[in-house]
This record gives C-alpha cells, sequence and structure tokens, in this order.
C-alpha cells in the first residue's frame, strides 16, 4: 500500500492529458479533479459571467457546475473536448439561474436592429514599459471595454465572449449554446456593432488622454533640452549681458 501511496504522489498530473484525468478523478482521485479545475477555471468562469453578468454569482455558477460534473463523470464518453463538456454544464447552470432572476431576452426584436456598420477599436494586447501616466490611461480603457461588454443583451455578450476573448471556433460555441453556426456569426457580428456604438461616446472624451506626455518622460525631455540650450550658449562670462552696443 506504502508504495501505491508513493507512486500517486509521484504522479505529474500535470503532464496527463484530459482521459487520463478524468478516468482518474472517476476512482475518487481529488487531485486530478482539482487538476481538471485548474485547466478550466478560467474560461468556465468568463462563460458564465457572460451570462449571470455578476462575479460572485459566476463563482457560485462554475462551483455548482463543478459539483454537478463530479457526480457525472461517469457519463463523459470524450466524444467531445471536456472543456466543452464542462461548458456545457456551466451554461445550463448559469441559464437555469438567469430563469429563475428575470424573464427571457426578446432576442428577436434586438437582433432585427440596424447598427451602423464598423468594426470594434482593436487595443494592443502587447506593452513594452511604460509610464504610469500611459499605464492608467491603459486601464481606463479596459474597464471602458469590460463595462460595455457587460451592458451587451446577454445573448450577443455570451457569443462575444466564447469568440473573442475565449477563442472558441465558430462550431465550438454552436454546440455549446446550441445555435446554428449562422447564428453564431450573427450575434457575433452585432455584439461587434453595438459594442462600436457604446464606445463610441466614450472615447471621444478619454481619446484627449491618448499618448500621455507627462511624468518622468515629460521632465525628462525638458531635462534634455535645456542641457542641449545650456551647452549652445556661450559662457556666461564671456556673453555682454546688456546686449549689443551701437
Amino acid at each position: 500500500m506504502k508504495g501505491m501511496s508513493d507512486n500517486a504522489l509521484a504522479l505529474d498530473y500535470a503532464s496527463l492529458d484530459d482521459s487520463a484525468l478524468v478516468g482518474l478523478a472517476r476512482s475518487g482521485d481529488r487531485e486530478a479533479f482539482r487538476h481538471i479545475m485548474q485547466r478550466c477555471n478560467q474560461r468556465l468562469f468568463r462563460i458564465a459571467r457572460g451570462v449571470v453578468n455578476d462575479d460572485a454569482e459566476a463563482e457560485d455558477v462554475v462551483q455548482a457546475a463543478y459539483l454537478h460534473a463530479f457526480e457525472k463523470l461517469d457519463a463523459f464518453r470524450g466524444e467531445a473536448a471536456l472543456l466543452t463538456w464542462m461548458t456545457r454544464i456551466v451554461l445550463n447552470e448559469a441559464y437555469g439561474r438567469l430563469r429563475q432572476r428575470r424573464a427571457t431576452v426578446d432576442i428577436g426584436r434586438i437582433e432585427t436592429r440596424q447598427f451602423d456598420d464598423g468594426q470594434i477599436i482593436a487595443f494592443p494586447s502587447k506593452f513594452g514599459s511604460e509610464d504610469p501616466a500611459a499605464a492608467a490611461a491603459r486601464a481606463q480603457i479596459r474597464r471602458l471595454v469590460e463595462h460595455a461588454i457587460d451592458d451587451l443583451p446577454e445573448p450577443f455578450r455570451i457569443v462575444f465572449i466564447m469568440r473573442e476573448i475565449e477563442e472558441c471556433s465558430v462550431q465550438e460555441t454552436a454546440s455549446a449554446l446550441e445555435l446554428r453556426e449562422e447564428t453564431v456569426k450573427t450575434r457575433l457580428h452585432r455584439a461587434r456593432r453595438l459594442l462600436r456604438a457604446a464606445l463610441h461616446g466614450a472615447l471621444a472624451t478619454t481619446l484627449t488622454d491618448a499618448f500621455p506626455f507627462l511624468g518622468s518622460r515629460c521632465a525628462r525631455m525638458t531635462a534634455a533640452v535645456l542641457q542641449r540650450l545650456d551647452a549652445s550658449l556661450p559662457d556666461p562670462a564671456a556673453r555682454d549681458i546688456d546686449g549689443p552696443h551701437e
């Protein structure tokens, strides 16, 4: 028994594929299930939040979904990826709570609205070293985008999160949400237009603060210019401070 315990402790769970982890979890291996949760946590939280639109409730949804999944591990056949299977469980839990909380959104009315063409502004995802003012401006823009996503109608929000943030394929998104692929494409298109319209006014004021030139960068450049001016001027002792005489 001691040898079996040592082997279990030495097992490299991180290197195991999903099927192996599921097999171990079915036999009661809690460490295997912990690794399953770690692999799925980010996507499942984002998707749950996309439905319920609240951080705390999204956490509750994901936790409840994990409990359901643990009870249903024997039903996992590997026909879909584990993360896809887990996504469906999370969506079922999230939509169940949503139905209890409010009436279903009139998606037909929303989808027939017309919006201006255009694409959402793409913000850089990688930044070099930046001064505090630039970092603050970037954080402000990120918050604007997050709030705009939060304000999307739920059917568009969840599609946008799955396709643009989690980078799920059209097929995977359609399967998880039980939609036609064309519907996924349409809703993503509408979500982008809604976001562009929502961000237009907010960014109009924010853009006046773009490319901030404050703090250390401002001081550094000012000092460099003054240094060059000092170097280009003649020695003060040799200058006639009264100016030229006629």
